[in-house]
């Protein structure tokens, strides 16, 4: 065997070792519970391993190859198989990257708040990247759906964490939605299109798709809107209450669904199938694309109007979220090239900035014991590296330079004039705005509010250094990605030309 052919098996293989890295860390991790030293030791290290691997797809992919590892196959033109391509890098490497911050970050929540089950949240957490990095690396549907359900069924017992009857009552909430919805719409979606086509592979570009083109309208339309509501992790209207309800899982917890492993999975997902199952031609001849755009538009506008009257901090960044994950989907809704781009950075800004947001709400709440944003004034003056966070990311999620979210909204306008649609425009301007009235106040409260009658300027102070250093390291990146959008702007290039 020559060396190129030896190379090409060893890096196509590197694929089924970042998908076994988690689980088989997972396994380890269950098997140290009265071990806490060890048993981190592993989570971590895992998740440093997975980053390295993950990295080491890079190469290749710039040099033009697409990686491609099969496991099994089921039926003819069925199968479970691993593909890396310039779309796989944008989620796999936020995925693989945050899990690393995540991991250090929650180490030192549940140990400064005495979380109980400890063994099981980390092991739970490895198997939620598990899934998240097999749906990253997915080469059909059918692999893309497998995986999309066991994270659904691994973040379960995450949610559930308390065992208390409010965690039980989101975490119901969370897999009835979640379950529901890929099994009426997805699954029976996801066998038609074998019936039609033969196969469920992803092809090599955005265009064509691979809906034959003789398939009647009005079934490709329903396959396309089945696809949209089954995967409900994209937090979508009318199927987003799930999300708010998840909020009483611990805030790591809450990072992890909001940033990195389900509802980056959901847009995913639902992305990815918009441009290679039905492709950019199919959806521009049946005008499928901007309808889309001002059906998400609508989620945008009313989940951030909710989060204006949210006076719990959590819950605020949970209909933040519901509004944000509708910007990925409605650029790629436009289907021009800068609202594409637009869309698919944004899985890579908002992760960063999300998890930032978070992960300053955690700290808040060890530190203070605060979780609602009025009891929050003062608190700026002795927490400043935490507020001072929260701020950066809050000017990301705005959209102001020169954080990672002005890149998003610079290509959406861009991308929403390109399209000659100034109604998406306008939707965009107007939830700029709502942006700043449902973010500001929180950073004005806290360094300029006068702290509630009875408590000390002195007494709080920053969560601890094992919290505070990932924090910094997330809002940095957002910055730095931010100012130096190039380095993951080459994989959505990739995916656009």
């Amino acid at each position: 065997m020559d060396a190129v052919s030896t190379t090409n098996i060893v890096e196509n293989s590197c694929l089924l070792l970042a998908v076994i890295i988690p689980l088989f860390g997972s396994l380890v991790v269950m098997t140290l519970k009265n071990n806490p030293n060890l048993r981190e030791a592993i989570s971590c290290s895992a998740s440093v391993l997975l980053f390295i691997v993950v990295l080491s797809f890079i190469p290749a992919l710039k040099a033009g190859s697409t990686l491609v590892f099969p496991i099994f196959k089921i039926l003819p033109g069925l199968s479970v198989t691993l593909r890396a391509d310039g779309f796989s890098m944008i989620f796999a490497l936020v995925a693989s990257s945050l899990w690393v911050i995540a991991v250090f970050y929650s180490m030192g929540y549940m140990r400064a708040h005495d979380e109980p089950y400890q063994t099981r949240f980390n092991a739970c957490f490895a198997l939620a990247i598990f899934g998240a990095i097999g749906v990253a690396l997915s080469d059909n549907l059918f692999t893309l759906y497998l995986f999309y359900e066991i994270v659904s069924v691994c973040t379960y017992p995450l949610v559930a964490h308390h065992q208390d009857k409010e965690s039980y009552d989101g975490a119901r909430k969370y897999i009835v939605y979640l379950t529901t919805t890929a099994k009426f719409f997805l699954l029976p979606a996801l066998i038609l299109i074998y019936v039609l086509v033969g196969n469920l592979d992803f092809p090599h570009n955005i265009f064509t798709g691979i809906i034959p083109a003789d398939t009647k309208g009005w079934i490709v339309v329903l396959l396309y809107v089945f696809c949209i509501f089954g995967f409900a992790k994209n937090g979508v209207m009318p199927f987003h209450h799930w999300l708010p309800g998840a909020m009483v899982a611990p805030t790591p917890v809450s990072a992890l669904l909001h940033a990195v492993a389900v509802v980056k999975v959901g847009v995913f997902c639902t992305t990815r199938t918009m441009l290679y199952v039905f492709g950019v031609d199919t959806m521009n001849m049946l005008n499928l694309g901007i309808p889309t755009a001002y059906f998400v538009g609508f989620t945008i506008i009313v989940a951030s109007v909710i989060a204006l009257s949210k006076d719990n901090l959590k819950a605020r960044l949970a209909y933040s979220t519901v509004s944000q994950l509708s910007y990925i989907i409605l650029g790629v809704a436009l289907l021009t090239p800068h609202a594409i781009d637009g869309g698919l950075i944004h899985i890579v800004n908002h992760a960063f900035s999300k998890i930032t947001l978070f992960f300053c709400a955690g700290a808040i709440f060890i530190a203070s014991h605060k979780k609602y944003i009025s009891e929050m004034s003062g608190l700026g003056r002795t927490m400043p590296f935490t507020f001072g966070a929260f701020a950066v990311a809050s000017l990301s999620m705005i959209g102001a330079p020169p954080v990672a979210g002005f890149v998003t909204k610079w290509y959406l306008l861009v991308g929403s004039m390109e399209a000659h649609q100034v109604g998406i425009l306008l939707i965009l301007i107007a939830s700029t705005v709502l942006n700043v009235g449902y973010f500001a106040p929180v950073t004005y409260k806290a360094f300029f509010g006068k702290r509630p009658a009875g408590e000390p300027e002195t007494g709080i102070k920053e969560a601890p250094l094992s919290m505070l250093i990932p924090i910094l390291i997330a809002v940095t990146v957002s910055v730095v990605i931010g100012i130096f959008p190039g380095f993951m702007m080459q994989f959505v290039k990739m995916v656009t030309g």
